[in-house]
């Protein structure tokens, strides 16, 4: 008898499984992991240094925290790599003119890029038909900040390290002989710049994979011409890049597709470098102490794309967020730099010198012809470029670099901290969010708009207990409402007193749900124990 009882509740529970399963499957698809930067070694104002310990000056950069450490799988033809850690598939080589080999004939223009993918698909590339061109999040996925910015040198690239991993991805820097730089080695993305950049022209974002930097690029004229840059197709994993944030009302914001929670505001000052690694390890800031200075593709990862000064009078980032303003370079209103804790390291005699930045207002530069110069919009909100991490920014009038990119020095901070995602009913609704957290409701439906969702309207105080709709099997909070709904047929409308239904037998949090017995305790929470805390 007892032998079938537990027949009939195991073959029950299966569908529940598999429905699970699936649910798992779409809500990790709404998520994304970002990988980490790869950069492994610490650095102070100016050369490499041993890790600091804890409160110690330099404390908490970069590679003091292991994020998701980049890991990928070349396919069994070499003709693509699969990203572990993203989900992502990408075109292992560049050679678009398919002579053997990586230059300066490989790279294409805007019209040609966009026409790229259409190839790979009709030739079923790698035996796929999906391939597309990368947004700009997923392209910077790949960058690796454990390589050095070459910018300056000339002649022989022997010894240089790229910004990508060359175990898996091909890789040549600028053709001096075609007229190029060193660092001439772009590459396209498919997300266009809002704004516009120099005097007016439209901008494609790419990435440096020689000099470790995002900018918007011109979509049509280059330094000698027609722009072309290489080329990088994609497929998978459409929500990489997708955010999904959450007001938690405590000056915080939770990204829900990276698990990471935010500083809402920044405090309107600018620091160094050094500094800005204190401020962010010792703020304490809604209940939590372990916040840090985020890395840059932590911090690239909250750019809206989609917004930029010139066109919705903001910064680069969803409303939910404040950003100070500033009074910029040019006498305009503008936003900040924000510091990443990503050292930008180079080959110059104090190799660690600079420090990542990401630019959440527009992305100035001193430039144009001799005597006409003026501060400019040179690469668009949302740039990845770097600063000294100490110094005068007076000392760079003209601003650094070939567009004479503004030096500020004193950059702004926005922390972040892990964040454990809870979501009680599986609904895919984070708890943080959810009007109805303990019964699964994924449509939030909330008819008469009290703040409190349909189907927790009328319930009872204690759901993990509650037999709902009178149909005899308890609503267990590791399942949410998803018994009753696959049993009853129906969502829960009433509660009844029913304290065998409500017990929770082990005191697990889960609630001993009749139609499975305490199996499903026994499955969470491997034994049983005499204890219901929530009895009536």
């Amino acid at each position: 008898m007892r032998t079938s009882i537990i027949t009939t509740r195991l073959a029950r529970l299966i569908p529940i499984l598999v429905f699970l399963l699936l649910l798992w499957q779409t809500r990790a698809h709404a998520q994304y992991d970002i990988v980490d930067t790869g950069e492994d070694q610490c650095y102070n104002a100016s050369a490499a240094i041993t890790c600091p310990s804890s409160g110690s000056a330099f404390a908490g950069q970069d590679a003091q925290y292991a994020g998701n450490q980049p890991s990928y799988t070349l396919s069994g033809d070499g003709l693509t790599v699969h990203d572990n850690v993203t989900g992502l598939d990408w075109v292992r080589k560049c050679d678009t003119d398919g002579d053997g080999d990586l230059d300066s004939d490989d790279k294409l223009s805007w019209v040609e890029w966009q026409a790229y993918p259409t190839a790979l698909n009709a030739a079923h590339f790698g035996g796929f038909d999906d391939w597309r061109l990368p947004t700009i999040k997923e392209l910077y996925s790949l960058i690796d900040f454990r390589g050095l910015d070459p910018s300056g040198i000339t002649g022989s690239t022997s010894g240089l390290t790229p910004f990508i991993d060359t175990d898996y991805f091909d890789f040549v820097y600028g053709d001096e002989s075609a007229g190029e730089r060193i660092i001439d080695a772009q590459y396209w993305s498919n997300t266009q710049y809002v704004g516009t950049v120099f005097f007016g022209d439209i901008a494609i974002f790419g990435v440096n994979f020689a000099d470790g930097r995002i900018k918007g690029y011109p979509r049509d004229l280059g330094m000698n011409g027609t722009m072309t840059q290489f080329a990088r197709c994609v497929r998978g994993n459409t929500n990489y890049g997708v955010n999904n944030f959450i007001d938690n009302a405590d000056g915080t914001i939770t990204d829900a597709a990276t698990e990471l929670m935010w500083q809402q505001a920044d405090d309107g000052s600018g620091y160094l470098w050094e500094d800005a690694l204190a401020y962010a390890e010792n703020l304490t800031l809604a209940g939590h102490d372990d916040w840090r200075l985020p890395n840059a593709k932590e911090l690239e990862s909250i750019i809206d794309y989609t917004r930029s000064p010139t066109t919705t009078n903001s910064a680069a980032i969803d409303p939910l967020f404040t950003c100070s303003t500033i009074i910029d370079e040019a006498g305009n209103t503008n936003y900040p730099f924000y510091w990443s804790s990503t050292t930008h390291a180079n080959y110059q005699p104090s190799p660690g010198q600079w420090g990542a930045y990401v630019c959440f207002g527009q992305a100035l530069g001193y430039f144009g012809p001799p005597g006409l110069e003026a501060w400019v919009d040179v690469h668009g909100a949302g740039a990845q470029r770097s600063d000294p991490k100490t110094g005068d920014p007076s000392s760079y009038p003209n601003g650094h670099g070939p567009q004479g990119d503004a030096v500020r020095i004193y950059n702004y901070v926005r922390c972040v901290r892990d964040a454990a995602i809870t979501d009680g009913d599986n609904d895919g609704i984070p708890d943080a969010s959810d009007n109805c957290r303990f019964v699964f409701n994924p449509d939030q439906a909330d008819s008469n708009s009290d703040g409190v969702g349909d189907a927790c309207d009328g319930i009872c105080d204690c759901p993990y207990q509650c037999d709902f709709d009178e149909d005899g099997f308890g609503t267990a909070l590791d399942l949410g409402n998803l018994i009753d709904v696959l049993f009853a047929g129906r969502e829960d409308t009433q509660d009844v007193t029913c304290p065998t239904v409500r017990a929770d037998a082990d005191c697990d949090g889960f609630s001993t749900a009749l139609d499975l017995g305490i199996l499903i305790d026994y499955l969470f929470a491997g034994a049983a124990a005499p204890c219901d805390p929530c009895a009536l």
